[in-house]
């Protein structure tokens, strides 16, 4: 097994000076303030970055949420997974097993499921990555843990908290299906999901598989380390229809930790793999986070560590593979970034990094094209850390315009609090959300927004669609013929609401 593994314990030390603090990222960590820094400080944030701790996590509820970034439901609510917490404990989640959880941008937490609530935890435990909504409006998650052979599972819960398991991983011999996802699902165009596992497959370092709705499972591709290991990302679907996704450790650069120090790599529908690129640690080491498709083509991403100063990096990366480093994170704007990025309308990046900052316990931050970066936000600067602490996941941006994401600590608890779900205001304007972002003529499509009550308009790229408001946060419709790919408009009686991706019309 190996050290590197986000349900297996480990510890990593940063140090600013005389600050010195212990993080586990598994389980039972909790931070301590060191005595030269108080965390009492004065947040930095202007009046036009305002932050909001929408919830806290106190054990019961859930616990120190992990590479797990929120998603927007139909309703307009937020969901997600903790690693730990909630009322049912196994052998290895002695501080509960984890929950999926539902919280309102008003603030309301609502606890849907608590894994290992079946016997031997049967039904999944240590949810480590988020969730993806389906089709269908149901959500589909992971564990990395629990199951028969606690190996992991693939899940599928209904809004109302109904869980199925669909997948057990190591269920053939060998374990060549996988072992320990951890990385999110993707719902792709043809309607299956896909997703990562951290080991397993034929040698032992990792998989890309694919699985139906239905729940038959088929593996893509087994990593052997020359083209990536251990993977704790998941993939995304580009407008070109393959999948791309990082590697936490292996490729050819530099050895990291005994392994290479992580890759880009690209795969086809059908299994086949292209490496875009092999990090050797002066561009970045360990990749935690996958990557974001921006409007330019290109993709992001983010390095845990590396980079000119060994506090982790941000990227862009073509789809021929050529790597460009936007930026070197140096402690006082940020380090150690675990999480991904997300592109706002305004064409910028914002991302959290779990630690640096003016007071060590992390931030949010934003990094133009041109690789620009601005600290937005530093946590732990409100009294004993009840803004939240250290920030293990990306945010995600909701249609009102505002930033949300989760802490691993902080929070009620203060210095030793759970986690935190937040909202960061930044200034960004409202939009609308096309799922999925292709499709034919005639496709269903769901428009997620805020504020659509009265909608008199929907066009995709100036062409005008027949729609229905099914709620304030949602309207549904379908391609209408002769649409052609570029924005989604939704007119409403305050305002137009543009999309914040082109819709890509498939012939």
């Amino acid at each position: 097994m190996t050290t590197l593994q986000a349900f297996e314990p480990f510890t990593l030390w940063q140090t600013q000076g005389q600050k010195e603090v212990s993080i586990d990222r598994s389980r039972g960590w909790k931070r301590v303030c060191a005595v030269l820094l108080m965390c009492a400080a004065a947040a930095i944030a202007s009046p036009a970055q305002t932050l909001k701790t929408l919830a806290s996590f106190t054990g019961t509820n859930g616990d120190e949420p992990y590479l797990a970034t929120l998603v927007q439901s139909n309703n307009g609510n937020f969901y997600g997974t903790t690693q730990y917490g909630g009322t049912h404990t196994g052998t290895d989640c002695s501080l509960g097993c984890g929950t999926v959880f539902e919280v309102s941008p008003a603030g309301k937490l609502t606890t849907l499921y608590d894994f290992c609530s079946q016997a031997n935890c049967a039904d999944g435990s240590v949810p480590t990555a988020g969730l993806v909504q389906g089709g269908n409006g149901n959500f589909y998650g992971t564990t990395s843990l629990g199951g028969p052979k606690n190996f992991g599972t693939v899940f599928e819960i209904t809004p109302a908290g109904k869980l199925t398991t669909l997948y057990a991983f190591c269920s053939v011999t060998g374990c060549t299906d996988g072992e320990f996802p951890s990385g999110a699902l993707i719902q792709a165009t043809n309607g299956n999901f896909y997703g990562t596992t951290v080991e397993g497959g034929t040698n032992s370092l990792g998989t890309v598989f694919g699985i139906t709705p239905a729940g038959k499972l088929t593996t893509l591709h087994s990593f052997d380390g020359t083209d990536g290991a251990l993977l704790q990302a998941g993939l995304i679907q580009a407008t070109n229809g393959d999948f791309y996704g990082t590697a936490t450790l292996g490729g050819t650069g530099r050895t990291c930790s005994g392994g290479g120090c992580g890759t880009v790599f690209k795969i086809t529908p059908g299994g086949t793999l292209t490496t875009l690129h092999s990090f050797d640690g002066t561009d970045g080491e360990y990749l935690y986070a996958g990557l974001v498709q921006a409007t330019n083509g290109n993709f992001y991403g983010t390095t845990y560590l590396g980079g000119a100063n060994d506090y982790g990096t941000v990227f862009e990366i073509t789809s021929g593979g050529t790597l460009t480093t936007m930026h070197s994170f140096d402690f006082t704007d940020g380090a150690e970034p675990l999480g991904g990025l997300v592109q706002a309308r305004t064409g910028n990046f914002y991302g959290t990094t779990s630690a640096g900052g003016s007071i060590g316990a992390g931030t949010v931050f934003e990094v133009t094209a041109a690789g620009t970066l601005t600290t937005l936000y530093n946590f732990c600067t409100a009294t004993e850390c009840e803004d939240g602490e250290l920030p293990a996941t990306g945010l995600v941006q909701g249609t009102n315009g505002d930033l949300y994401g989760t802490t691993f600590g902080g929070g009620s608890g203060g210095t030793l609090g759970d986690g935190t779900v937040f909202s960061l205001a930044v200034g960004l304007q409202p939009f609308v959300e096309a799922q999925p972002t292709s499709g034919e003529v005639g496709r269903p499509i769901r428009i997620l927004g805020t504020d659509l009550t009265g909608a008199t308009s929907v066009t995709f790229n100036g062409t005008a669609a027949v729609f229905k408001v099914v709620s304030s946060s949602l309207i549904t419709t379908t391609v209408p013929a002769g649409a052609t790919t570029g924005n989604v408009q939704v007119v409403t009686p305050s305002r137009t609401l543009t999309s914040n991706k082109k819709f890509h019309v498939l012939p």
